[in-house]
């Protein structure tokens, strides 16, 4: 069983190649565009994991727009989070969290999409003899 995000965003087009250039998802998948001739569905890859989004009408306002708190999150798991931080941030991701080693035992750094999305993405560090989490 999977559970997958779908995430809302006003300009998918312009999520689809942020995601890519930042993060490094890949399209993956059926899109559709509406009447207006925008991107209504879309869907990408990260390793095997999949994130679906969306626009659900000219109405719709992403989190920038509304200026309130984030109700959701993604939490990622990849392989190098030094190397992976340093990828966003070049793609101009707005910083939340620096990389760095938390209590639970993964090094994670945190970030804002062009659209108001929180994104974190970590790794386990490894396991050190005599050390409990």
């Amino acid at each position: 069983m999977a559970i997958t995000p779908y995430l809302l965003y006003e300009d998918v087009d312009a999520a689809l190649k942020f995601l890519s250039k930042a993060f490094g998802f890949k399209e993956y998948g059926e899109s559709f565009r509406g009447d207006d001739g925008k991107l209504s569905h879309a869907a990408m890859k990260l390793g095997k994991d999949v994130v679906m989004m969306g626009c659900p009408g000219p109405k719709f306002k992403n989190p920038n727009r509304l200026k309130q708190k984030v109700a959701v999150m993604q939490y990622v798991d990849i392989k190098n989070v030094d190397g992976h931080y340093e990828r966003a941030k070049k793609a101009g991701a707005k910083i939340l969290e620096e990389p760095q080693d938390t209590h639970y035992g993964a090094r994670r750094y945190g970030v804002e999409d062009p659209q108001g999305h929180y994104w974190y993405f970590a790794a386990p560090l490894p396991k050190r003899a005599g050390k409990k989490r």
